[in-house]
């Protein structure tokens, strides 16, 4: 194992030092508003942006700071969001709400895009397109296929880049080519958090940190949320936690897995280095059932390296050198390079893979990213916003699909250390065969 000193690795997230101060916000909270929003992540603050752009009162509050969780600790990469196939969800759900649930996954990140835009927020927002790279040959050729069915049945923008060519577009040889997805983008998942926070509070909504809710109770007239710093009474209630689902909601965290990701970054790099890792500035992934993403930082100073590599959830600084380790396989030349930050986050799969947003018992709420929730995670805030204010386009395909859970499934997922452990073993083998041969 490549050996980093890590005394020196600071436990925050690196998108943090590029944050200037957040606005002030209320440290109290109103007795009666028309909606509140548990968790300022976001979901939350882009349903509270159109709730108070919609003429609702609106109180968004957090069990951390605004925008503590994964939506400020991901790797601000932008996908189109929905991972089963047409052909898996055609087979589950028929041709056309297969088609229906898919494009919600480029409608979400072109609604980003253009939220983005017509808002004119600074977060260092980039088509740059993302290289998801196969490690093996078997895989290269199953993302071809792929790649080239999509891009006849749905239309999404992709082109192959054999093994031969690769180092145009990631400066590796432990790949056996990949293929490019041209519109997915990148961002600095902080800036991009603080920005719907400005946008929130701009538009009317209050905020409110260090503000857990303890209890959601309904009344004749609608809910009254018990939180930290008091009891709300509220017209309407939407959930937005994510990874983040306690059994305040034990219906909701029954059909959630959270699952931790940890990402490092890099001591600042040279830059002929960042420019021969990744010449194209494009995002990138590979095909491992657990799967490793990297990036160059927006300013092109570090490299940052997420996945898991351990089974069982765990201090970020002992997931750091493992992370170490696996960048440099892929990438010799850090190596030479330590490490400045690890930090984690918790996202929140679905059983069924799919994004799910609804109501249940007159409770509002949209979660169950999958580990793809820039856009999704956004844009069905947004559509719960819409939802709460009686607009039809606030329906989306995810709607009325089945919330799936497990027999006996509380919320903990005591089954995902030997699932972890067996993909992993699974990819290693995989990895170290297809190098053997190569």
């Amino acid at each position: 194992m490549a050996v980093v000193d890590l005394s020196k690795i600071r436990r925050t997230p690196f998108w943090y030092d590029q944050l200037t101060d957040a606005p002030e916000l209320p440290v109290e909270v109103p007795q009666t508003v028309d909606v509140v929003v548990i968790g300022a992540g976001y979901t939350g603050l882009s349903a509270a942006i159109a709730t108070a752009r919609g003429g609702r009162s609106t109180l968004v509050i957090d069990a951390e700071d605004p925008g503590y969780g994964c939506s400020s600790r991901n790797g601000g990469q932008i996908s189109t969001s929905v991972k089963p196939s047409l052909e898996k969800l055609a087979a589950k759900f028929g041709d056309e709400k297969a088609r229906a649930i898919r494009g919600e996954g480029a409608a979400a990140l072109n609604w980003l895009g253009s939220f983005v835009e017509a808002e004119a927020l600074d977060c260092d927002f980039r088509r740059s397109g993302r290289f998801h790279a196969a490690h093996t040959p078997a895989h290269y050729e199953e993302l071809v296929r792929d790649a080239d069915k999509m891009r006849r049945e749905e239309g999404i923008e992709t082109f192959a880049v054999p093994r031969s060519e690769q180092r145009k577009e990631l400066g590796s040889d432990s790949y056996f080519g990949g293929v490019v997805f041209s519109k997915h983008c990148s961002v600095h998942p902080a800036k991009l958090l603080r920005e719907f926070l400005r946008v929130a509070v701009s538009s009317g909504a209050a905020v409110v940190g260090r503000c857990p809710a303890t209890r959601i109770e309904k009344t004749g007239s609608g809910f009254r949320v018990h939180t930290a710093k008091g009891v709300v009474e509220a017209g309407n209630v939407i959930v937005a936690t994510n990874g983040y689902t306690t059994n305040m909601v034990p219906w909701l965290r029954r059909r959630i897995i959270p699952i931790g990701s940890y990402i490092i970054t890099t001591e600042e790099l040279p830059q002929d280095v960042v420019d021969e890792l990744f010449p194209t500035d494009r995002i990138a992934s590979d095909t491992c059932k657990v799967l490793y993403y990297y990036r160059a930082t927006p300013d092109r100073k570090r490299i940052a390296f997420g996945g898991r590599v351990l089974s069982a959830e765990c201090d970020p600084v002992e997931a750091a050198p493992h992370l170490y380790n696996h960048m440099c396989r892929i990438f010799p030349t850090l190596k030479s390079f330590g490490l400045s930050h690890v930090w984690k986050g918790t996202v929140a799969y679905s059983f069924d893979e799919l994004a799910h947003t609804g109501v249940h018992d007159g409770v509002h709420y949209a979660l169950g990213y999958c580990g793809s929730g820039v856009s999704m995670a956004s844009y069905l805030g947004m559509k719960a916003g819409q939802k709460v204010l009686g607009l039809a386009e606030g329906r989306t395909a995810f709607d009325d699909l089945t919330h799936p859970t497990q027999l006996f499934y509380t919320g903990k997922p005591w089954f995902l250390p030997a699932a972890v452990a067996y993909y992993r073993w699974m990819d290693t083998r995989q990895w170290q065969r297809a190098a053997a041969r190569a």
